[in-house]
């Protein structure tokens, strides 16, 4: 099966020129490039958060496998939920569902199951996809939806899903697909963001859970980075580096209600 995009012509360009063009005006030529395990990037709209995630991407290797994790903001699908097969379509092409991955993970950890609806209608893996397939035209990729916040579970997942990348894929990166805080002023998203991002960079996944549910911290994407956190360390993790923080008021220029974006890489 082919999924089919669904943000195209609003989160980003439908047409396919249009979107390299885009996509390489937010990347930086040239630069200096690191191997890493995994990385934090935004799923906003390109115009707000493009900056971000091209400066983020710009800065690692890109592997021929791909694992996104993202949050649920439709509410369909099931709780842990695994795109099966085929290919996602974007206006640059179709990247293959890296297939043997996924059957381990099915066969490896009983939380997660193989589903559809939960990615039908979700941007928060899909916008990760053109700058993927810019800076890596052959790269698989598997998708997984997380929406229960069950830190035990998550935790979990994140153990199974470094074991198959130890075996099978070990040169994976891992993308947690989230967005900071939402609708706050840009004082206050500056300020629990950098805490929420404070927690992130010291790879403490609990500490990170405890202060968004404390603070109300309106990170959509807390589930995916706490499993990325676990996966990483499991993997041998010892470091994360934030490589671009900006919010939507610094694009946009309203700093009443803005939306924050950062891009973190671990390794």
């Amino acid at each position: 099966m082919i999924r089919q995009p669904t943000v195209a012509g609003s989160f980003y360009s439908s047409n396919t020129t249009q979107l390299k063009s885009d996509v390489e005006g937010f990347v930086i030529k040239d630069c200096d490039k690191q191997i890493v395990l995994g990385i934090i990037s935004p799923h906003a709209g390109y115009i707000y958060s493009g900056r971000v995630a091209g400066t983020l991407y710009s800065r690692i290797t890109i592997p021929d496998t791909v694992v996104i994790l993202a949050p649920n903001h439709t509410g369909y699908g099931v709780p842990y939920s695994v795109w099966p097969d085929g290919k996602w379509r974007t206006p640059m092409g179709d990247v293959k569902i890296d297939e043997e991955v996924v059957e381990a993970l099915i066969n490896t950890c009983n939380l997660l199951e193989k589903d559809q609806e939960a990615h039908l209608y979700e941007h928060a893996a899909e916008v990760q996809l053109p700058f993927i397939q810019y800076f890596n035209p052959r790269a698989e990729i598997v998708v997984m939806v997380i929406s229960a916040q069950n830190i035990a579970d998550l935790k979990n997942i994140g153990k199974h899903l470094s074991q198959v990348l130890q075996k099978l894929r070990p040169n994976a990166l891992v993308v947690a697909s989230s967005d900071m805080t939402h609708h706050e002023s840009q004082a206050s998203a500056n300020r629990k963001d950098r805490i929420a991002i404070g927690e992130i960079l010291a790879l403490d996944e609990d500490a990170l859970y405890r202060k968004v549910r404390e603070m109300h911290i309106t990170m959509c994407g807390i589930y995916p980075a706490i499993t990325l956190l676990v996966c990483s360390k499991e993997r041998g993790a010892k470091k994360a580096e934030l490589v671009r923080y900006e919010t939507s008021g610094d694009v946009a220029g309203n700093f009443d209600q803005v939306v924050g974006y950062a891009g973190i890489m671990i390794n």
